[in-house]
């Protein structure tokens, strides 16, 4: 086990302080930072941690994928941050990801970060690898100095105009939607979660300012934000995938969504008709089962159980309906094992699982790749925390190609203009800040 050398520091000005970590850490090649934006939640380990510097690190494709972190979390027993791919269930399955890869992200990227910082409440805790320990107090200075004014180092002063196109035109996609309905009608899957991507090539986006400003419209409780060399993840994600807190596992799928109304009366009613809608509450509950039958693999005989079933959540953008599932594991399994035994997350694929993510491997066009995988982290205990990649940009600055993905569950009662207005909606936020692409402070 690496040792960390810890100190804590009491903060005057939390939101001040928050905004000079983010912009203090994008001096760094690899940068992590994960905000719970207060977002009240029973599950949570701090309200923002940021990590940065590689010290050790593993980057592969999906073969043997879960074998290669599962090595490398026994033999650092360390904090380790980064990613799972959605085609990771390559490695879990005999599947295979043929679809177009704008992107080149790696299938898994971890690493174990010199230096990492996290705030909750009003204090600032700072674990730092010994060998860097003798930086705390300097890095603390530096950070309450940093000038918010100051451009990242990532910005353009010429940005090229970003012309969002669609992958898959609104004809196209309603052709498609009707394939999926026929194999829910012959009996094949009984729900899908068919995606389709939105891009544009050539060019210069600020990843820094973009993603602050998606974190501004959206407030979600598992926004990220991922530098690495040319790799950036800009995330909104309100949906948590998989957490582990000693034996127990918690599980929190996101299935139903719903818009915001400015006037009060009329939010409250579309809450009110979220929570009775048949069809939404339907989707919910037959991932709800898939995630039950997946904790179940590993759980202790009758520990699986649902704590909350299809609550509505109020986010910025949309209510949601999220159910929390939970269970309990024997000490001796490995939490790798746990997150092997459940991806890739329901609430992306389908059900039945398998049968899904061959059909929508087909009729989608474009490899999912990070988007509906998960990010997050290990703890030395091998604890874990992962949300869902929705709501998210993803960038390759070399390539300069810029995309953001949505998607929605198909069941035999989805009526596609809906389908297609829901998708609208997710895409809403990326959209905005991509093609006002402008800086704030």
């Amino acid at each position: 086990m690496f040792l960390r050398a810890e100190h804590t520091f009491f903060l005057e000005n939390v939101k001040d302080f928050k905004k000079r970590l983010l912009q203090w850490g994008q001096t760094h090649e690899t940068v992590v930072f994960l905000d719970s934006n207060n977002y009240e939640q029973q599950y949570s380990s701090f309200d923002c941690v940021l990590a940065v510097e590689e010290f050790t690190s593993i980057k592969t494709d999906y073969f043997n994928a879960f074998e290669k972190l599962k090595e490398y979390q026994s033999y650092s027993k360390d904090y380790l941050f980064g990613y799972l791919s959605y085609d990771v269930k390559n490695d879990v399955e005999r599947l295979s990801s043929g679809n177009y890869d704008g992107l080149a992200f790696p299938d898994i990227y971890f690493f174990q970060p010199q230096k990492i910082i996290s705030i909750k409440g009003n204090e600032a805790k700072f674990l730092y690898l010994n060998a860097f320990d003798d930086e705390i107090e300097d890095d603390f200075e530096s950070i309450l100095g940093t000038n918010l004014l100051v451009k990242s180092n990532q910005l353009k002063d010429e940005k090229s105009p970003v012309k969002i196109k669609l992958r898959i035109h609104k004809d196209e996609y309603f052709s498609k939607l009707d394939q999926v309905l026929k194999h829910i009608h012959r009996g094949d899957i009984y729900e899908a979660n068919f995606c389709q991507e939105f891009y544009a090539e050539n060019v210069d986006i600020d990843p820094y300012s973009i993603y602050k400003n998606l974190n501004a419209i959206s407030e979600p409780p598992f926004a990220t934000f991922f530098k690495h060399e040319e790799l950036f993840l800009l995330s909104a994600s309100p949906e948590r995938y998989l957490r582990k807190e000693g034996s127990k596992i918690i599980s929190q799928p996101i299935k139903g969504t719903a818009k915001r109304m400015v006037n009060a009366i009329e939010d409250d009613k579309i809450a009110f008709d979220l929570a009775r809608d048949e069809k939404e509450r339907s989707e919910n509950i037959m991932i709800v089962d898939l995630v039950r039958n997946d904790l179940s693999r590993l759980a202790k005989k009758g520990s699986v159980k649902v704590e909350e079933l299809c609550k509505v959540y109020p986010f910025k953008q949309v209510h949601q309906l999220i159910s929390t599932v939970v269970s309990e594991i024997n000490e001796d399994v490995h939490p790798v094992d746990v997150i092997r035994e459940t991806f890739p997350m329901g609430s992306m694929t389908g059900a039945p699982k398998i049968s899904a993510m061959e059909i929508i491997e087909k009729l989608e066009e474009t490899k999912r790749g990070l988007y509906s995988g998960a990010f997050g982290y290990f703890t030395p205990e091998g604890d874990f925390d992962f949300n869902v990649v929705i709501r998210s940009i993803l960038y390759n600055s070399d390539k300069k190609y810029v995309s953001y993905s949505v998607g929605g569950a198909i069941t035999a009662k989805s009526v596609p203009e809906k389908e297609y207005e829901e998708c609208l909606l997710k895409a809403k936020a990326m959209k905005q800040v991509l093609t006002q692409n402008t800086n704030s402070n």
